[in-house]
């Protein structure tokens, strides 16, 4: 199935589907007007979120754009990424959209897509989809091999901290969410800048909502990144850290205990004192000259051993636990039970 098919599916289900776009506009006033252009009439809203652009693209969008369904939103400084599209999904909300797609506003994204990213949630397959661009690997060597590198070892950490093992691409913000999911996102806790759309996924994960990847093209064009690599390393390694810590409490400790939660213990437990252990005693044995006995290698070999395979069976306990089953239509029936018995 085509595109253009798709767009006809997609506005045939979704007749009585809201479907909002959130475009998040910083120093994108060359792309900005061109995106807006490709988005098709399966969509009933689109809102430009302008985060205090110094080019104005607010302005360019209000005086250049005739399109009923655009709104612009200006902030008075600026959020970064995640803030803007936390303005657009609070707006899109209070106006009634059920499904609300986040597309940059630099052209690197598509919105000819957004048919792929609205089916899945549509059919209730899942509450969260984003983009990949990973998928086709003829599209790889479009790639800048820096990129190509970073997204690997991101990828790699994400699936650590968010716990979709699943997927791939973590820090691509083509994206698309159920507004039942997205009204129970604690937006105060989200990160609101680069490593937004990897916290989302941590914040996804805690709700156990479905989340899958949609196979998209790689576009490099005439635009310029405004991330630099070189000032949020350390800001991701540690934030990555963090949603750990956090993610394996929650899902093993404060809401579950499983025989994986004991594993983890263990594991870690026996791990750290073989390794200390055997680190103490080649210091020993280097300085009094000696050579260290066998019984006090195993001693030291055995536990690290043994946490390894603690430490490795919970892994693919965990494995096993990506979100499955959505719960968009589960948040639905809740909220409208506490609004009743709110009356």
């Amino acid at each position: 199935m085509n595109e253009q098919e798709k767009i006809t599916q997609i506005s045939g289900e979704a007749a009585n589907v809201s479907i909002a776009v959130v475009i998040p506009s910083y120093k994108v006033h060359q792309q900005i007007l061109g995106v807006i252009s490709k988005i098709g009439p399966e969509c009933s809203q689109i809102y430009v979120v302008d985060d205090c652009c110094p080019e104005g693209s607010g302005k360019l969008v209000e005086s250049s754009v005739t399109d009923e369904r655009v709104h612009v939103i200006y902030h008075t400084e600026n959020q970064g990424v995640g803030g803007a599209v936390i303005t657009g999904y609070r707006a899109a909300i209070s106006n009634g959209a059920d499904i609300i797609v986040k597309v940059d506003g630099d052209g690197q994204m598509d919105p000819r897509l957004i048919p792929s990213f609205v089916e899945p949630i549509l059919n209730g397959e899942a509450d969260y989809t984003k983009g990949n661009r990973f998928y086709l690997l003829e599209e790889i060597r479009a790639m800048p091999k820096i990129r190509l590198w970073g997204n690997s070892v991101l990828s790699f950490m994400s699936k650590v901290s968010t716990g979709y093992w699943n997927l791939f691409d973590p820090t691509n913000g083509y994206t698309a969410i159920h507004a039942e999911v997205a009204k129970y996102l604690p937006y105060r806790k989200i990160s609101k800048r680069y490593f937004f759309e990897t916290d989302m996924l941590f914040r996804l994960n805690t709700s156990r909502a479905v989340v899958v990847d949609v196979p998209m093209h790689a576009r490099y064009e005439d635009e310029e990144s405004n991330l630099k690599i070189s000032t949020v390393v350390t800001e991701f390694f540690y934030k990555h850290i963090r949603n750990i810590i956090k993610r394996i409490f929650y899902n093993y400790y404060l809401r579950d205990l499983s025989l994986a939660s004991f594993e983890l213990i263990f594991g870690f437990c026996l791990f750290v004192f073989g390794f200390c252990f055997g680190v103490y005693s080649w210091l020993e044995s280097m300085a009094l000259e000696t050579t260290t006995s066998a019984g006090t290698v195993m001693l030291a070999a055995l536990p690290i051993l043994m946490g390894l395979q603690f430490i490795l069976a919970f892994l693919g306990y965990d494995i096993s636990r990506v979100p499955s089953q959505s719960i968009h239509k589960k948040l639905r029936g809740w909220s409208c039970v506490i609004e009743e018995d709110s009356k």
